[in-house]
Formats: C-alpha cells, structure tokens, sequence
C-alpha cells in the first residue's frame, strides 16, 4: 500500500474525515488491510484488504456510524487469527422504503430547512412525480433503469421540470448512501435535458397577438389565468411569485414579496399591472388567486390556458418562463440599464442579467447603420 494514506485509526479521527471531491481511503497503521473509505457524499464505511487464492480482495464490514473503530480492529484480529479472510460482512438492517425515508430523516435534515416556496415546490415534484414512481421501493433495490425510464417519460412532456425532479431525487439517494442505506446512486450520471435559448422574446407584434388571445378568455377560470399571465409579463415576475402572490404582499403601486426565489424584495407596479390587481375579487382567501376548491390556498400552479393561447398567438415555442425574459428584454431595448434590469428582475447578481446586454447592443449597431446611410446620402456618397 506504498503511497497510500496511513495513520492510527481512532474513532474521533475518523470523525474528522472530510468528503473530497473524489472517493478516497485512509489505511489503520495498527491493523494491516483495514481502511476507512470516504465518499464525496460524506458516508464512511470500514473496508478490509485481505490476501485470498483469487488474489486481494476488500471486504466491506459496514458503516462507520454501526461500528467503533475497536470493535472493527477486534474483528480483524479474529479473522486473521482464525484464517478466515472472507468471512462476511455483519449482516445489515433492511433498508428503508424509499417513501419512509423521504418522509422521516430525509424531510428533517433538508426539506424542514428550505424556503417555504421552495417546500411548496419541492413538496409538489415529491407528490406528483416523484414518491409515485418510487415510494414503495426500498432504497436500495432503487435501479439506475428504474430511474432512466422515469426521467425519460417525465422529460417528454416538461423538460425542465424533470431536471429539477432529477436533482431532488440525486440529492435524496445521495443522503441515503450517507446513512449507509444504499451502496450507489441510481440518479447519478444520467444527463440532464439541456435548457432551451434563453434568448427568446416576444416581439411587439407577437405581444399584440398574445393580448388579443388573452381578451378572449370570456370564461372566469380563463380570465383569472389571463390576468396571471399578463402580471408575468408587466411585471418580469418568475410564475410563483405571481401565483402565490398573497393580498398583504400587494402594497399600494409595488409588491412587497416576502419569499422569492432570491429573498424578501419589492417589485414596482406600473398602472396596467395596478388594475389588473385591482378587478381581482377579494374574498376571504389570503391569496390573489386562490385555488377554486380551497381558498385558504393558493391555485395550482399549471396555466392550462397558456398552452391554448400561445397556440392562438402562433408562438407555441415560448415558455411561459420566457414572458420574464420579454419584460427584461425590451426594457434593455428601450434604454433601461442592465443594473436596473437586474434590480427589476431580482437578480442577485447582475452578471446573471448580462445576457441581455447583447440586445442593446444590436440595437446600437442598428442605429449607427440608420445614421450612417442617411449621412452618405447627404454626403453624396
């Protein structure tokens, strides 16, 4: 084990162990063969390097957090003494169904500490899509077939969604490897759908199309979803700021948000998006746009009309994301700048706004061609 790293295995040493970008492994300078193995994850376990006729074999004997460093020096002792180099590892406890997991340790280290629009949002992928496809498997018989075919079939409809969907169910496995509950990740490695231009905009004439489907929403479920989509676009607002807005977050001419997805921040109201909050019925929800069947919460977060009148508008390749990116867009285009777009926007860093830098620019460039063909026409040239 020339070049390996060594040391006297202690169980507060091994404590001190810290995960590394690749999986790495300290060796005991007191019992010859045994190692501590640490993953990138943060999970530990006690591995054995032991002589056997097929050659050097490691022996798995379990996670750190099972068993002190002298029971397993102990052990080794009596292996080596009674030349049973192969003996099998301590049986493990059966590994928890996926749902319990999710529902128990996992939910109380990571899920209790998120935002609560990221609880809302995470809690939907997890009833939705996640804990059906999984719920009942134990966390270990949890396949990276099992998890290709989910991603696959989740990908063809929203792409983006199953993305995030992936990350959550990588980051939930990757926590059971750490409880020493699964020996791989099934999600890791597969290939997220690569994300549409983010440069897509709606021109004037495509927004003039846009409005017009949306006046013919008569319906009211249609017209609530109309409104929605227009507050998207006037105020640049990600879609949950929108559909969880709540009436005490709507303050006079700007929303005050309390959770968005960078934080606390206020948004200015220009006098269409004013009215349109205005009509909204007030009842006894909290929200601005309750859900039909319990106004105590807010509505669903799908827009089934968008998808009939991005159709009508003959623009079916925009994504009800890239509304934000037109608000940012023509405000780049009319002369706004990006540090104020970024503020508009709720950026936490303007680099993250830069990419529409490109449109004044070209807006630039257009003009100098205008001036300079009228100047060469006046020039005689």
């Amino acid at each position: 084990m020339a070049g390996k790293e060594r040391g006297r295995l202690t169980d507060a040493a091994v404590a001190r162990l810290r995960p590394r970008g690749r999986e790495y492994t300290v060796w005991d300078s007191r019992a010859p063969g045994l190692g501590v193995r640490v993953r990138p994850t943060g999970g530990k376990s006690w591995v054995l390097l032991r002589n056997t006729s097929g050659g050097t074999r490691r022996i798995s004997l379990g996670p750190v957090s099972a068993r002190g460093i002298e029971e397993v020096r102990r052990d080794c002792h009596a292996r080596e003494a009674v030349g049973e180099p192969e003996r099998p590892a301590p049986p493990k406890d059966a590994a928890p169904l996926f749902r319990d997991f999710v529902e128990g340790p996992w939910k109380e280290a990571h899920f209790d500490r998120y935002k609560p629009s990221s609880r809302r949002s995470t809690g939907i992928v997890l009833a939705k899509r996640i804990l059906p496809a999984f719920g009942s498997k134990p966390l270990d018989r949890i396949a990276r077939a099992d998890v290709e075919r989910w991603f696959d079939a989740y990908s063809r409809d929203a792409p983006g969604g199953a993305n995030r969907a992936l990350d959550t169910l990588r980051q939930i496995m990757n926590f059971a490897i750490a409880r020493g509950h699964a020996e791989t990740n099934p999600a890791r490695g597969i290939a997220r759908n690569r994300r549409a231009r983010l440069d897509r905009f709606l021109s004037r004439e495509e927004i003039e199309r846009l409005h017009r489907a949306l006046d013919g929403q008569t319906r009211e479920g249609g017209r609530r979803q109309a409104d929605i989509i227009r507050l998207l676009l006037l105020t640049g607002c990600r879609r949950g700021e929108i559909v969880g807005l709540r009436w005490s977050e709507v303050d006079g001419d700007r929303l005050a948000l309390v959770d968005s997805k960078t934080g606390p921040r206020t948004v200015p109201l220009n006098g269409r998006a004013r009215r349109i909050l205005e009509r909204q019925p007030r009842g006894g929800s909290p929200f601005v746009f309750p859900s039909p069947r319990d106004p105590g919460r807010p509505r669903w977060p799908e827009l089934p009309v968008w998808y009939r009148v991005r159709k009508e508008a003959g623009i079916e390749d925009v994504r009800l994301h890239d509304l934000r990116h037109t608000h940012a867009s023509h405000a780049v285009m009319n002369g706004v700048p990006v540090p104020v777009v970024s503020r508009l926007l709720g950026h936490s860093n303007v680099k993250m706004t830069m990419r529409y830098a490109h449109l004044g620019d070209r807006d630039i460039e257009q003009a100098a061609e205008r001036v300079g063909q009228e100047i060469a026409e006046l020039l005689g040239l």
